[in-house]
C-alpha cells in the first residue's frame, strides 16, 4: 500500500499522458504513410515512410500553396490576441483591484456573452458583413475574434489581477505614477504569467476557430483551418496528406505552448493557494 501510494499518482499521470499523446503521436506516423498505406486496416506499423503528404501540402505536386493561409491566420490570431489584451487588462484592473459597483454582476454580464451558441450569430454576421463589403476581409475575422476571445480574457485576467498585492500599487501612487504607468510598469510585471496563459489561451482559441472563417472567407482571407478542410473532396478523405497538413498546421500553437509553458502553469495556477 505505501508503495502504490507513493508511485500511484506519478504512474497515473505517465499513463494520462501516454493516453493523450498517442493520437498525436499516430497522427504524425501516418502524415509519413503513402495513402494506399494509410487507408489500410488494420494500420500497418511497418510501412514504407515517404514525404509525399508534405509535398502535397505546401503544393510542390501542383496544388494550392498554404502559406496564404497560414499568414492569415497568424494575422487574425496574433492581431485579436493583441487587442484582447489591449481591452481586457483595464477591465480586469478595474474589476479586481479597483472594483466598480455590483463587479459580480459585469462578470457574469461579460460570462452571458459567451452563453449564446456561435452558430446562431453566424446568419446576423454574415448579413452585415455582405451589406459591408467586409466578406473575404481579414480584418473582420480579427474583430470577430477579439470580440469573442474578451470575456474568457476578462475573465482569466480578473481572477490573476486580484492576487496583485495592493501596497505595491498604492506605493506607485504615492510616487506619482498615473494609471498608464501603474498598469504596464506595476501591474503586468507582477501579473505577468497570467497574462501569458490568458493570451495562450486566446491565441489558441484564434488560430482554430473555423465556423466564421469557413463561412466570411473565401480566397483572399482564407486561413489554415479552412485550407486544411480542402483536403476532403468528393473524391474522398486522404488521410495521409490530412494529417501531415494537420500536423503542420498544429505546429505554431505547440511551439507557442511549448515556449511559454512555464508561464502558462504559473499562471493557471496563480490565486490557487492562498
Amino acid at each position: 500500500m505505501r508503495t502504490v501510494r507513493r508511485h500511484g499518482p506519478g504512474l497515473l499521470a505517465w499513463f494520462a499522458g501516454i493516453v493523450f499523446f498517442l493520437p498525436i503521436a499516430w497522427m504524425a506516423l501516418t502524415s509519413f504513410h503513402s495513402e494506399a498505406d494509410a487507408a489500410t486496416n488494420p494500420p500497418s506499423f511497418t510501412a514504407a515512410l515517404t514525404l509525399d503528404g508534405y509535398r502535397a501540402f505546401f503544393g510542390s505536386d501542383g496544388g494550392a500553396s498554404p502559406w496564404p493561409a497560414l499568414a492569415n491566420s497568424a494575422v487574425a490570431s496574433i492581431a485579436s490576441t493583441l487587442l484582447v489584451l489591449l481591452l481586457a487588462l483595464p477591465a480586469a484592473y478595474a474589476l479586481s483591484i479597483r472594483p466598480v459597483r455590483k463587479w459580480t454582476d459585469v462578470l457574469f454580464f461579460f460570462l452571458s456573452t459567451k452563453m449564446l451558441p456561435a452558430v446562431a450569430g453566424l446568419l446576423p454576421v454574415y448579413l452585415f458583413a455582405k451589406d459591408a463589403g467586409l466578406l473575404d476581409n481579414i480584418w473582420l475575422l480579427v474583430v470577430l475574434y477579439t470580440s469573442m476571445n474578451l470575456p474568457i480574457a476578462v475573465w482569466m485576467m480578473q481572477s490573476f489581477l486580484a492576487e496583485v498585492p495592493v501596497a505595491v500599487i498604492e506605493a506607485a501612487r504615492v510616487d506619482g505614477a498615473r494609471l498608464p504607468v501603474v498598469l504596464t510598469r506595476v501591474v503586468v510585471p507582477i501579473a505577468l504569467p497570467g497574462i501569458a496563459a490568458t493570451a495562450l489561451i486566446c491565441f489558441i482559441f484564434s488560430w482554430n476557430e473555423l465556423l466564421f472563417a469557413r463561412v466570411l472567407t473565401g480566397v483572399v482571407a482564407e486561413t489554415a483551418p479552412v485550407f486544411l478542410t480542402g483536403f476532403i473532396t468528393s473524391q474522398g478523405l486522404f488521410l495521409a496528406k490530412v494529417c501531415a497538413a494537420s500536423l503542420v498546421i498544429s505546429l505554431p500553437v505547440l511551439a507557442a505552448g511549448f515556449a511559454a509553458q512555464d508561464k502558462l502553469v504559473q499562471g493557471l495556477s496563480l490565486g490557487a493557494v492562498k
